[in-house]
């Protein structure tokens, strides 16, 4: 590829995140040229060297992605890595004939896999139930009008634009008690590459909406595959308990349904959800 090669060094042993973090930002970045140029080959003579460069020019993104969802417990490197998954699949698919940069192209594909990354490792919840509860599980922090406690207010204004119950805002709230994460790079930190930078338009492209039909598909196929795994009872349980839209059974009212205590109930359901989590994690 005449007058667009670069060098991209792959370390050898990285031995640590920071180590990791460092070494991808100093991959080069690549001009519009170079990308299309690359794109290219990969498109029309499925060129692995230019899927390479591609991919190793863009982990920058990855790690600064995977920044926004620190909140939530899980280790860095772990959301890294689903990120990367997504990061390939972009490249896969990266037509560089539609003139769109793959920054943009692949930011939905690393937030895709970072959020089923999440969802499956995620304590479960109501956000894995409705479309507008995972909404509310992945914007909840960036509508807060500070860090302080959501007042009544603020709930029932995030609830009216989520399509949610306020309770079910401060029910979220309560459970995502980690720290926020800046959007934008910290005071004296200019090389840091954050999410900031590559905010999209928010209307919706195709890849937005192909995206979102995959991830809704793979979630719905691993719930019911779980639920398979299930006896009648604790499936009727999960069913009443936490896949319902609208008025969830309590304990106590499947308790007088089976004629045990509300205590045993909340056994089967535990059991149940430990079942669950462990099949949808080995799918």
């Amino acid at each position: 590829m005449s007058g667009t090669a670069l060098t991209f060094p792959t370390p050898v042993s990285l031995g640590s995140l920071d180590h990791y973090i460092q070494a991808v930002n100093r991959f080069p970045l690549l001009t519009q040229e170079q990308e299309t140029a690359l794109g290219r080959r990969w498109k029309e003579h499925e060129d692995i060297d230019a899927a390479r460069e591609l991919v190793l020019s863009h982990l920058r993104l990855v790690v600064a992605v995977s920044r926004n969802y620190l909140g939530y417990g899980l280790p860095q490197a772990d959301l890294i890595q689903e990120g990367n998954v997504g990061l390939m699949k972009a490249v896969r698919r990266f037509d560089p004939e539609r003139g769109v940069r793959l920054v943009s192209f692949a930011l939905h594909w690393i937030r895709a896999e970072m959020h089923e990354y999440i969802l499956r490792n995620w304590r479960l919840v109501k956000l894995a139930t409705t479309k507008a509860q995972r909404k509310l599980f992945f914007n909840l922090r960036s509508m807060k009008g500070g860090m302080g406690a959501l007042t009544y207010k603020e709930a029932d204004y995030i609830a009216r634009e989520l399509g949610v119950k306020t309770e079910e805002v401060f029910e979220m709230e309560m459970r995502l008690g980690g720290s926020d994460v800046a959007l934008d790079p910290t005071p004296g930190d200019e090389e840091s590459v954050t999410p900031i930078a590559y905010l999209t338009d928010s209307e919706d492209e195709p890849v937005q909406i192909l995206e979102r039909a995959e991830t809704a598909r793979n979630r719905s196929v691993g719930l019911q595959r779980a639920m398979a795994k299930l006896d009648d009872r604790s499936r009727r349980i999960i069913e009443a308990r936490w896949l319902k839209e609208e008025d969830p059974a309590t304990l106590q009212e499947l308790a007088d349904e089976y004629g045990v205590s509300a205590e045993r109930i909340r056994q089967i359901e535990s059991k149940a959800i430990k079942t669950m989590r462990g099949q949808m994690a080995a799918a």
